[in-house]
């Protein structure tokens, strides 16, 4: 075998994290140096104190890493590598023979247990109440530099980076036209999927789109009531620190790393400020404990600064059939924005319940939402 088709190989993969990971963890977890707290601050000045530790000690007793290590395991996974870097990936093909292709890919603080709850659903709906015709081959990847993908080895993964590994893995599944779906960072990379494989890629469906306003106060005027309430979420959102994070982890990610990487109940802190109260606390600990125990905390930060740093400047509007879904405790994307850079929306759709983390909160609301919109495209 020549060393470019050995690179291009693809080979099953088993999560089987060594039990020393495991009790390494739980010693971290029992020996905390916990900070003092204000009275009655809550959230003013971060996650509060009595949150952390109640999801810590669950974390310590009551979490089972192996219950959902075997879960993902009963669907196929495998391993490839693009660009010089592991991919690590879950592929379901469906039993019916029309299916279409889909990429799912997750956001951040995520990993490929965002989807989970909708491989079954989505892939073979005859066996879950849903018509034959809406079947997808799934295909869900963990982006480069978390968790099973494993660490990033040299820098400059940002997402169209990521966005032309997907499409390198799709043609190496041999798909020939395909849609893509995403959610958090997920719905900044499959548009750019799109972009980049127009010919094959035959609609987009995001859960955001994160299009801001320019600075030009014309784009101001004769907002819609919807994109007047849409900005002004944004603007309480910024204010009260909600992509904080960003900033952070797009300026300095090694110094960050070092804190987060090294203790457990910091990083749970880290990202527990994103999931909030939204999601209960076993999503929060499974997929922190995917990055914890794969060691990709730093490198998953990485691709802030990879991003907030990309020399390949703004491309032009995708001109994709696009569909966006937007949940009611989610950030609100703003239309007239949105079809500014992506000049192809053909759905747009506001639903009443669901959050950031719509795939596991409202999967019933998403899964519905994907299925008419590729409709069109089958």
């Amino acid at each position: 075998m020549t060393e470019l088709a050995a690179s291009a190989a693809v080979h099953p993969y088993r999560v089987e994290i060594p039990q020393a990971d495991l009790d390494d963890l739980q010693a971290r977890l029992e020996r905390v140096r916990w900070p003092d707290e204000l009275s009655g601050v809550d959230w003013r000045f971060g996650v509060p104190l009595g949150c952390v530790r109640e999801l810590a000690d669950q974390w310590r007793t009551g979490f089972d890493w192996r219950a959902h290590e075997t879960r993902l395991n009963v669907y196929p996974q495998f391993t490839t590598t693009i660009d010089g870097q592991r991919v690590h990936f879950v592929h379901v093909r469906s039993p019916e023979p029309g299916a279409l292709p889909l990429i799912c890919t997750h956001g951040w603080p995520m990993s490929v247990f965002e989807y989970l709850d909708l491989v079954g659903p989505l892939s073979d709906p005859r066996a879950h109440g849903g018509d034959p015709a809406d079947a997808f081959h799934v295909v869900i990847p963990s982006i480069p530099g978390v968790a099973f993908s494993g660490p990033t080895t040299e820098p400059g993964w940002n997402t169209r980076r990521v966005a032309r590994a997907w499409v390198e893995l799709m043609a190496r599944l041999g798909y020939e036209r395909y849609g893509a779906h995403g959610n958090d960072g997920g719905s900044q990379i499959s548009p750019e999927v799109g972009r980049y494989d127009s010919e094959r890629v035959v609609g987009v469906h995001v859960t955001q789109v994160f299009s801001f306003p320019s600075g030009d106060p014309a784009e101001l005027a004769d907002l819609s009531d919807e994109d007047t309430a849409a900005l002004a979420f944004l603007e309480q959102f910024t204010a009260s620190g909600g992509l904080a994070f960003n900033a952070y982890q797009s300026a300095q990610p090694q110094t960050l790393a070092y804190a987060l990487q090294d203790s457990p109940t910091g990083w749970l802190a880290w990202v527990t400020q994103l999931f909030q109260q939204s999601v209960e606390p076993d999503y929060i600990l499974v997929n922190a404990s995917a990055y914890w125990l794969t060691n990709t905390v730093g490198s998953s930060i990485r691709r802030y600064y990879d991003e907030a740093h990309a020399e390949d400047g703004r491309p032009e509007p995708t001109t994709t059939p696009t569909g966006v879904a937007i949940f009611a405790n989610d950030f609100q994307s703003i239309r007239r924005f949105a079809e500014r850079d992506h000049s192809n929306i053909v759905s747009w759709n506001r639903y009443d319940r669901g959050s950031h983390f719509a795939p596991h909160d409202a999967p019933d609301i998403l899964l519905d939402d994907l299925r008419r919109f590729f409709r069109a495209f089958r």
